[in-house]
């Protein structure tokens, strides 16, 4: 069924009016449960629509982009539209690859399978059941290295013990159709209706990094025996690394809102995005560059502030908000990241910095976004109660762009 569609390019200046569009709508929590939870925070409200109930089925076609990008670098001004790869999806989360084979998670508790063309969906089963509640559920999802020999994968998922929120990462292990526990690594991570954080990598270093949510607590993110407000780093066991900047904790980093994605350059530098403060003042979503052990401010500091032994984004959005979610960085330093309320797949200079560009506008809330052979994939979010999904919604999106030099 490959959905050739020609997309929306909008130039640098189309940067500013997003934001401005985005400046009345600071409130960013993803999805209304009960109406009388608190008020949304961190990923926005877009303008309600109808809900489709589509599932994933088998029989959907994946057509690759004409010319892989050598070295995946990009020709930004060659987007000529999109190959649709998978829809039907439930509120998708997280994107990863084995060959040519996709696997995308979804927050109520399954993963989705696109593979030779068509599409399934798995089973996972689990010793803790999936909280999918608000902003929670099941979440990051990265794919061991030796997943081609072990069918080994670790997810972060929402659960609830003794009445409270919390969230866990598990190694998983695919098993024909279904996915099954094999152990948990971390439990006891702090949880709430919205700030989850959840996003999972294996970086260039081979530690599997976590992003963590200061679970609508911002004290937490300032307390460095807290999980919350983090970003994490493990061995692929599930052990605290010896080179962890603080001895014996998994803290990584810390001082961090909602954190939702995460990517590493060619040069092995790793940069975040992250929700900034719902409210008055809202907006201040963040681009950071990640170093071990450094404090980025939440909630003591946001957008330009300063104070000793913290750090200022590399850029924030001052009032608007456009709540960035997964990220990825290509071959000539351009961070790519999707946006929820901000519903544009923007890239940002990590060398000459400025204002992000966006690349991909009108398809709705943007979820991830990856780059693998050569390729750009993007899952749209319109169908976790914020959104107007369209017919076929959520899906796996493929531009067509040629390489670049």
């Amino acid at each position: 069924m490959g959905g050739k569609k020609r997309i929306k390019l909008i130039a640098a200046a189309g940067f500013a009016a997003v934001l401005l569009l985005a400046a009345g709508c600071s409130k960013d929590g993803e999805e209304t449960v009960q109406t009388a939870s608190p008020p949304p925070t961190a990923e926005g409200t877009a303008s309600p629509g109808p809900t489709e109930k589509t599932d994933a089925g088998s029989g959907t076609e994946t057509k690759e982009p004409g010319t892989a990008a050598e070295g995946n670098k990009f020709d930004y001004g060659t987007i000529d539209g999109y190959d649709v790869a998978a829809e039907g999806l439930r509120i998708p989360w997280s994107i990863d690859f084995d060959g040519s084979t996709v696997y995308v998670s979804e927050r109520e508790g399954d993963i989705v399978v696109i593979k030779d063309g068509k599409q399934s969906r798995q089973k996972v089963q689990l010793s803790k059941a999936v909280k999918a509640i608000g902003e929670g559920g099941f979440l990051g999802l990265a794919l061991a290295p030796d997943f081609a020999e072990t069918g080994k994968a670790y997810a972060y998922h929402t659960y609830e013990t003794k009445g409270e929120i919390q969230n866990r990462i598990v190694l998983l292990k695919q098993e024909g159709d279904e996915w099954k526990e094999v152990s948990a690594l971390l439990e006891g991570i702090p949880g709430a209706r919205y700030h989850n954080g959840g996003r999972l990598a294996i970086g260039p270093d081979g530690n599997l990094y976590a992003t963590t949510g200061d679970a609508q607590k911002p004290e937490l993110a300032q307390n460095p025996d807290s999980l919350a407000g983090k970003i994490l780093r493990m061995s692929l066991e599930g052990n605290v690394p010896a080179d962890n900047p603080f001895k014996g904790s998994y803290v990584y980093s810390y001082g961090h809102r909602n954190p939702q994605g995460i990517a590493w350059d060619n040069d092995g530098k790793l940069y975040e995005t992250e929700h900034g403060p719902s409210g008055n003042p809202g907006g201040h979503d963040e681009l950071n560059l990640i170093t071990a052990g450094a404090n980025y401010g939440w909630p003591d500091i946001i957008g330009d502030q300063k104070k000793e032994g913290m750090v200022s984004p590399l850029y924030h959005t001052g009032e608007p908000a456009i709540a960035p979610s997964g990220a990825a960085v290509d071959g000539n330093h351009q961070l790519l990241f999707a946006t929820l309320l901000g519903e544009t797949l923007y890239r940002y200079d990590t060398v000459q910095g400025g204002a992000p560009q966006p690349v991909l506008q009108g398809e709705g809330r943007l979820r991830d976004v990856k780059i693998h052979n050569g390729h750009i994939y993007v899952i749209t979010n319109n169908k976790d109660g914020r959104g107007s999904p369209k017919k076929n919604d959520d899906r796996l999106l493929i531009l067509k762009i040629k390489a670049g030099k």
